[in-house]
């Protein structure tokens, strides 16, 4: 059982007792009540119990590029973190997830490994149509695709044309579909990014890619009536066209990043390729709307889209942005960086929590997840809201030490995890493979 002053109930922070018994809560009751229980946790006055949060954007990478992450490393990152769930995306490992055997090989790799409940996306690429179905009924949560070159040759993109056909095809089976947004037409248009300038690399992924790419998949999916999701929203530019489809009752959700909603263009040093992704990190003005979007609902929750490599791939030497492999790693950080900006803006962490563990659990259909409340599971992290720590990179658990937040000051530790109410020791992988629909 756990016993404290800050609980974070579906009815907001609470004195009680929580009860758990086969990996689920089956009682909460006001303090006092003096629960028994073959194991106590007693909360620290500086403690909150949150529930385990819920990240469904997480590129594991193995098997096939293990040497930029794995299902180890990973998720003892997730772990540390407060995650008890993630999703990983179908690719940068080698096959990619867009056939049955595929992800039955993955799951297989992951099984032995996994130190927090790991979920899998699907993979909607030219010439698998007739896939689909298989690997969601094998349980897959979704299928993503890309409207431009994925960044890996064996992942290829879907024109407009393929994915109102995908989309068509997976309405009939109440599927999701999530995109990475960038129109490829306006990229290739756009200026090189070679060179250590940031504004250089701005400027070659325009916020009217993303905002063109963002409209094909609002008017396909109004067409074809499907569920679709955008992911890693970076231009806020796109955000009036999002309110609208949400008014006109488009089944559409959005995340953001961690990283649109704390970092700026404008900070970025001359050669930091650790800070490059895509979409890009855009200008201060541009993160003030996103956090707009956020407290209004346009954008729906926050997934890290942890995305690392080998720090060759990151061309470190040169800080070359045309090279350099695009993605942020900071599995491990996602609580912190986000609590650490919101509490600076009055934003409660009861607010933070629900962008990162239930609105989440809540669209990706974890109905056991994402909440502490009767009959979910007993994923709960100890949050220390206003303790404080200074991000070393080579002491975070993702396998190559390298993130944008390394030497940056945050606020709130995870001080312990648990996941079906055992602590995660980092020793013995205790997470499991989750299918749709069944966790």
């Amino acid at each position: 059982m756990v016993r404290g002053r800050r609980i974070m109930t579906t009815a907001g922070l609470a004195e009680r007792e929580l009860g758990i018994s086969g990996g689920k809560i089956v009682a909460i009751e006001p303090l006092g009540s003096n629960l028994d229980g073959a194991e106590t946790i007693v909360l620290a006055e500086d403690e909150t119990l949150i529930p385990g949060l819920v990240d469904g954007h997480v590129h594991v990478n193995e098997p096939g590029r293990t040497e930029w992450e794995g299902f180890a490393t990973a998720t003892k990152a997730a772990a540390a973190g407060g995650i008890t769930t993630i999703l990983d995306m179908p690719l940068n490992s080698i096959p990619s997830t867009v056939t049955d055997p595929a992800l039955e090989f993955k799951q297989l790799v992951a099984r032995p490994q996994a130190f927090v409940d790991v979920g899998f996306w699907g993979g909607a690429v030219p010439g698998n149509l007739d896939d689909l179905r298989e690997l969601h009924d094998s349980g897959v949560f979704g299928f993503k695709c890309f409207l431009l070159h994925s960044g890996v040759d064996e992942f290829p993109p879907l024109n407009a044309d393929q994915l109102e056909t995908y989309l068509e095809r997976l309405r009939g089976f109440d599927a999701l579909m999530i995109v990475h947004a960038e129109d490829s037409r306006a990229i290739d248009r756009a200026p090189s990014p070679e060179g250590d300038g940031y504004a250089k690399f701005l400027a070659s992924r325009p916020r009217g890619a993303e905002n063109l790419a963002i409209a094909e998949v609002l008017e396909r999916t109004r067409w074809t009536g499907a569920r679709t999701h955008i992911l890693h929203l970076s231009s806020s530019d796109a955000l009036p066209m999002l309110r609208s489809a949400k008014t006109d009752g488009l089944n559409l959700t959005v995340e953001t990043c961690p990283h649109y909603l704390t970092l700026a263009a404008e900070s970025i040093p001359p050669g930091a390729t650790a800070f490059k992704c895509c979409p890009p990190i855009r200008e201060a003005s541009n993160r003030e709307a996103l956090w707009e979007g956020l407290l209004d609902g346009t954008i729906d929750y926050i997934a890290s889209d942890h995305s690392p490599s080998t720090l060759d791939l990151k061309d470190l030497g040169n800080g070359d942005f045309a090279v350099a492999w695009g993605g942020i790693a900071s599995v491990q950080l996602g609580i912190s960086v986000v609590w650490t900006e919101a509490r600076r803006r009055g934003i409660e962490l009861a607010q933070v929590v629900d962008w990162m563990a239930s609105r989440p659990a809540d669209r990706l259909r974890l109905r056991d997840k994402g909440r502490l409340a009767l009959g979910y599971d007993a994923d709960m992290a100890v949050f220390a809201a206003d303790d404080a720590f200074v991000v070393d990179a080579g002491r975070l658990h993702h396998r190559n030490p390298l993130t944008p937040y390394d030497q940056r000051a945050l606020s709130g530790v995870v001080r312990r995890t648990f996941l079906r109410g055992s602590e995660v020791d980092y020793q013995t992988p205790g997470g499991r493979l989750i299918r749709r629909g069944l966790a």
